[in-house]
């Protein structure tokens, strides 16, 4: 594993910082919601004690049935068109309509106030406006009944209960009635009408009833059985009525991000009201970087602790009733918005409930601002931290691949030394051990120039040892020898002749690398000077086939022919060396684009498979060692030739046809300078 990844893994084991902090932050939060609900708990019971002095004098709504009256918002115009209504305009489940027990969505209505005057707002779906004719009074037409009993009043239908009904001669504005032996117009009521073809609507202004009323209504047509639909009018069903004063007082004593419900028998709202949270909104640019870090902290804070929370209980509330489910342990609902609340549940008098609800998300602002800021700061510094260690990492990992570099180019593939490496200029660890690098380059290199230069001075030396054994030798042949000495003699020769080839052999690649720093580079026809040289080699040699099989001439390319020409020999002289008498040597050539491709094919023995010597190496020979003065270094000379030339060489079996031989490529690019090779 590298040096930057295990720096890596190692900066990661800091994540386990805000993964003990995100732990905390959790246990922390269950801490504060058992808390918050304990002083939630505690401030209920004080509302609810409040509650419950306010609520002595009020009538008690045991059941479901009821005419709820929410609170105007806004000024209402009795016409009969509803468009100043809450929801008017929206679907049926949206708006706060109420339908009879048990009857059909056939007649619905609203009703209002604004602390004066009671508003209703009637439909009827099923059928359209039938006028009352006056010159025709038994005939069906539209009737609306109103029936108020008053708090005082007992529950039978016919005492106290005082009788509205209007009839609508045509649509628009129509009076109410107050029934009686001569019924007559009741100027504190004001109605309007309006026919809207298949259905009708009328609205209807009235004075507010005392708390504790009952009001029923029914729309009919007289002769028509089976048409009355409304509210029960035996006894009426009770008038709901929000507490504007009971909500002032609950409100003034809410904290913020809180909402108190109170709540009838039948779980009708008879006191609603919040406080909403305190939430400055500032301008994203007039914040620093560390602020939107933090407020980006304190948002991802939040949805981790929602996530890891306990699944609250859905709190479906209705326009005018909120059912109350039993509440969990934790007290955590959820409302149909999204929004979560830690609820708690008060029991008061007469069976009305009070249900306080504290905001989670005021609970996160007031104590998850600081440890949000602690947290966007520790991760702002964790993060630091990393991109310090992952730099870190990064400036060793390019040092020491810089020192890998350095170290590659002082040596090539052949352990020559290139090169010395540069003195670091910083003394830590890397340093000393490029410096030692430094220093083993400078040895090697030493060692190497000595070896390079032995082949040479011991070839000096001992050519003149041999020179004076030689011509010491052809003195002796010249005089007459006895016949024990003539084989004695034989053998001598024999063995100086060798002597002197592998001492020729040895100094020949010596000199070859010596004369590249003389030699001129020239523009030349790499085709034709294979010609010739094929035809030479030819007439040379009438044991085998030489042939050139390539372009006569178009090939031209930079460097230096007599250098190629050299090249060449020793391609042939080894091929000539492993061919039969009458096996077949090839020499072509081909272009590929900006190279040329150089082979000779020889016929005869095969290279092995897998032999695991570079035969282009120095003193390198698959020839038998009964052969006279070969070291192996032809090849070597052919690579020196090629590398020279910006080139390279390799050597394959190959078939080519129907003829099993081995074949020498020697590919070079056309112009040596284009390929910037050098020694």
């Amino acid at each position: 594993m590298s040096l930057k990844r295990q720096l890596l893994l190692a900066s990661l084991l800091m994540l386990l910082i805000p993964w003990a902090g995100l732990t905390f932050v959790l246990e922390l939060d269950n801490a504060l919601r058992q808390q918050a609900l304990q002083q939630l708990q505690a401030q209920g019971n004080r509302l609810g004690e409040t509650a419950s002095d306010l609520l002595l004098n009020l009538p008690v709504v045991p059941g479901t049935e009821a005419l709820y009256v929410g609170v105007a918002t806004s000024a209402i115009q009795p016409d009969g068109y509803g468009n100043e209504w809450p929801g008017f305009d929206e679907e049926p489940e949206q708006a706060p309509w109420q339908y009879g027990a048990g009857q059909a969505a056939s007649l619905r209505w609203q009703a209002t106030s604004n602390g004066r005057q009671l508003y209703l707002l009637i439909q009827r779906l099923d059928q359209g406006l039938a006028p009352w004719n006056p010159s025709r009074p038994a005939r069906p037409h539209e009737r609306f009944e109103l029936r108020l009993q008053p708090p005082s009043g007992d529950l039978e239908p016919e005492r106290d209960q005082q009788r509205w009904f209007i009839r609508a001669g045509a649509p628009g504005q129509v009076p109410v009635f107050r029934e009686g032996a001569t019924p007559q117009p009741d100027a504190r009521f004001r109605a309007g009408w309006q026919d809207k073809g298949a259905s009708w609507q009328l609205e209807i202004q009235m004075p507010l009833p005392a708390p504790g009323s009952r009001l029923g209504f029914q729309a009919l047509r007289p002769g028509l059985p089976d048409n009355a639909l409304g509210t029960d009018l035996t006894p009426p069903p009770l008038l709901v009525q929000r507490n504007p004063r009971l909500e002032a007082i609950l409100h003034s004593q809410l904290s913020q991000g809180q909402r108190a419900t109170l709540l009838e028998p039948g779980q009708w709202i008879l006191a609603s009201t919040t406080a909403e949270s305190s939430s400055s909104v500032t301008d994203f640019e007039q914040l620093s970087p560390l602020q939107i870090v933090e407020k980006i902290s304190l948002n991802a804070l939040s949805g981790l602790i929602r996530l890891y929370q306990p699944r609250p209980i859905l709190l479906a509330p209705e326009h005018y009733r909120l059912p109350v489910p039993e509440l969990p342990d934790n007290g955590l609902i959820r409302h149909p918005d999204g929004s979560v609340w830690l609820a708690s549940r008060h029991s008061l008098f007469a069976g009305r409930t009070l249900l306080l609800e504290q905001s989670i998300d005021q609970l996160l602002t007031l104590s998850g601002s600081t440890l949000g800021s602690v947290l966007a700061r520790s991760l702002l510094i964790i993060l630091a931290l990393m991109l310090v260690l992952l730099g870190y990492a990064s400036w060793l990992s390019w040092r020491i691949t810089r020192l890998q570099k350095l170290v590659k180019a002082s040596v090539d593939e052949d352990g020559r030394m290139l090169g010395q490496i540069p003195q670091p200029k910083r003394r830590d660890e890397l340093g000393q051990l490029q410096q030692q690098f430094a220093l083993m380059v400078e040895r090697l290199q030493s060692y190497n120039q000595y070896l390079e230069s032995f082949s040479r001075r011991l070839s000096h030396e001992l050519k003149t040892p041999v020179a004076v054994v030689r011509s010491s030798l052809e003195n002796l042949a010249q005089q007459p020898a006895t016949d024990d000495q003539a084989p004695y003699l034989e053998r001598a020769a024999s063995a100086t002749e060798r002597l002197r080839r592998i001492l020729n052999s040895m100094s020949e690649a010596a000199r070859l690398e010596q004369s590249f720093e003389d030699t001129e580079l020239e523009d030349f026809d790499l085709a034709d000077v294979l010609t010739q040289a094929t035809g030479a080699y030819q007439q040379l040699d009438s044991q085998h086939r030489i042939v050139y099989s390539g372009p006569a001439t178009g090939y031209r390319m930079t460097g230096s022919p007599e250098m190629l020409v050299q090249m060449l020999d020793k391609l042939v002289d080894n091929a000539r060396d492993f061919t039969p008498a009458g096996g077949l040597i090839n020499i072509a050539l081909t272009g590929t684009g900006e190279h040329y491709e150089l082979t000779v094919f020889n016929q005869g023995s095969r290279l092995p498979e897998h032999n695991g010597v570079d035969i282009f190496g120095a003193f390198v020979s698959r020839r038998s060692s009964t052969e006279d003065g070969h070291l192996g270094q032809g090849l070597l000379i052919v690579r020196l030739i090629a590398d020279y030339h910006g080139g390279r060489v390799d050597a394959r079996n190959q078939h080519l046809g129907g003829i099993d031989g081995v074949c020498f490529r020697v590919i070079m690019p056309v112009s040596r300078a284009k390929t910037g090779a050098s020694l």
